[in-house]
C-alpha cells in the first residue's frame, strides 16, 4: 500500500498539463450519487487505493483523528436504511406548511444505502495524540474539519476509479453508535454509499430536480473585507 514514504517517483514530479487537466475533470464531475449504482463488486485493493487517498488528507497538527468502518453485511445496513426513513419522516413533518416543496422534498432520492457495493461510517476520535495538538488550542473544530478534508479527499478518489459516492446525512448518529458499537468519545461524521454506477450525470442530482442552483462566483468571493465583492470575474483553464 502507498504510504508518504514509499510514494512512487511519478508522484514527486512537477504535475504535468494533462494531469492538471485530468484532475479539474474529476473535480468538476464529482457528483454525491444516491441512484445509478449497478451490481458490481469493488475489488479490494480499489477500496484500499480510495481509504488511503482518504488517509493522506491535510489533518490540523498531523493529528489524523479519522476512522473508517467498513459495512458490507446487509442486515447491518438494513438497520441503518430504517434510521434514514425515520429521520427522513420527521424532515417531511417540517414542512408541512409548504406542501409544493413537501412533495418536491419527497420525490428525491436521497441515499443508495441497499444499492450500493458497501457502505462507509468515517468517524472523529478527539482523543488521538491528545491533550496537546499543534493548531488545535484556538480551534478546537479543526480536528472535525480535518476529516472532513479526508472525505473529500475519499470522494475524488472514487471518481478517479469510476466509482460514484453518496453522503448520507438523514441519519440518525443515536443509531449509528448502537448499530456499528461506536464508543461514547468516538463522533460519526459521515456515512457514505460506494458503488460502480451506470452513469455520473453532468450536473447534481439537486440542481437537476430544480431545488437549488450553484451560485456565482461573485456571489461568494469578497475582496479584503466581508461584504466587498469582486466584479467581472473569469475563470481560465487554458493554463499552459
Amino acid at each position: 500500500m502507498l504510504s508518504s514514504k514509499n510514494l512512487p517517483t511519478k508522484y514527486r514530479k512537477q504535475i504535468t498539463k494533462y494531469e492538471r487537466e485530468g484532475f479539474y475533470k474529476i473535480l468538476f464531475s464529482r457528483r454525491d450519487v444516491r441512484s445509478h449504482f449497478i451490481k458490481k463488486e469493488i475489488p479490494l485493493e480499489t477500496i484500499l487505493r480510495i481509504i488511503n487517498a482518504a488517509h493522506h488528507a491535510p489533518s490540523v497538527g498531523y493529528s489524523q483523528p479519522w476512522n473508517f468502518i467498513l459495512v458490507k453485511e446487509e442486515n447491518t445496513r438494513k438497520k441503518i436504511k430504517d434510521s434514514f426513513l425515520n429521520e427522513h419522516e420527521k424532515a417531511i413533518k417540517l414542512l408541512q406548511n409548504d406542501k409544493i416543496k413537501q412533495n418536491k422534498y419527497k420525490s428525491l432520492k436521497l441515499e443508495g444505502i441497499l444499492e450500493s457495493n458497501f457502505n462507509i461510517c468515517v468517524t472523529y476520535d478527539n482523543t488521538r495524540f491528545a491533550p496537546f495538538i499543534i493548531g488545535k488550542t484556538s480551534i478546537p473544530e479543526t480536528g472535525i474539519y480535518s476529516v472532513c478534508c479526508a472525505i473529500q479527499n475519499l470522494w475524488l478518489a472514487a471518481r478517479a476509479e469510476e466509482i460514484g459516492m453518496g453522503w448520507v446525512s438523514i441519519i440518525s448518529n443515536r443509531e449509528l453508535r448502537k448499530i456499528l458499537d461506536i464508543p461514547k468519545y468516538i463522533k460519526p461524521i459521515a456515512y457514505l454509499c460506494l458503488g460502480y454506477v451506470s452513469d455520473f450525470s453532468p450536473t447534481p442530482d439537486l440542481e437537476n430536480s430544480k431545488w437549488l442552483k450553484r451560485l456565482a462566483l461573485d456571489e461568494i468571493i469578497y475582496l479584503e473585507k466581508w461584504g466587498r465583492k469582486v466584479k467581472k470575474i473569469k475563470v481560465n483553464y487554458n493554463r499552459q
